[in-house]
């Protein structure tokens, strides 16, 4: 195990999907392929977070993947997100802002998208790497300069610190791919102030009043 890897291993939250950026994010399948494993049902959406664990080259990872409620609200999808934070204590170490590469963000997806997160604190972006799926879409063009192409995308970058990579998800073969971003993970967090990402106390009790009437 590296010596600069988390130790008890990594734990990553998968956030993205149709709603948020008008497209499939292909975020069940970006969790089979960091895991090595068809751990996430890829044939529906549930209304519930959904968190599993497999030892990936050598270290363990936790995946949480966030799924929206069946009635889609930004409050709502903001309770499901703070829930899925606890299904993997005592906090993520990283979000992956799951989004094709192939994908537009035009204003008004990004201003669901702040509304959706503006109760994960300010502190959310310092933890969150855009990992961009469908890798192979970019044929010869560069990531960067799909980014640069796309205002969108720019702004989404920016937002999480310049942090981004890019997976070909359609190639579930290459292994090496998975163990560069966990690597590329690795280094986010080790040069990180904070090692994970924690809801603050107030948060966490409003988070737990709303879980318990949302579930029940």
């Amino acid at each position: 195990e590296s010596s600069k890897f988390p130790k008890g291993g990594l734990r990553i939250v998968l956030i993205g999907g149709r709603k948020l950026t008008g497209k499939p994010s292909h975020k069940s399948a970006t969790g089979n392929i960091i895991l090595g494993q068809n751990v996430f049902d890829t044939s529906k959406r549930t209304a519930k977070s959904v968190v599993r664990q497999q030892e990936v080259h050598g270290r363990h990872v936790t995946v949480v993947e966030w799924h929206y409620p069946v009635e889609n609200t930004p409050k709502l999808d903001q309770i499901e997100i703070k829930n899925s934070v606890y299904l993997c204590p005592p906090g993520p170490h990283v979000f992956l802002l799951v989004i094709p590469v192939y994908v537009r963000l035009p204003q008004i997806f990004r201003a669901s998208l702040e509304e959706h997160l503006k109760l994960l604190t300010a502190m959310f972006w310092k933890h969150t790497i855009v990992l961009f799926t469908r890798g192979d879409w970019l044929g010869v063009k560069t990531v960067e300069e799909r980014i640069a192409s796309e205002g969108g995308l720019e702004w989404l970058v920016n937002k999480c610190g310049n942090r981004y990579h890019v997976l070909n998800n359609m190639d579930r073969s290459d292994e090496m791919q998975v163990k560069e971003f966990l690597e590329k993970i690795e280094e986010m967090w080790a040069g990180n102030e904070d090692p994970q990402y924690e809801l603050d106390n107030a948060t966490k009790t409003e988070a737990g009043k709303e879980a318990v009437e949302q579930r029940v």
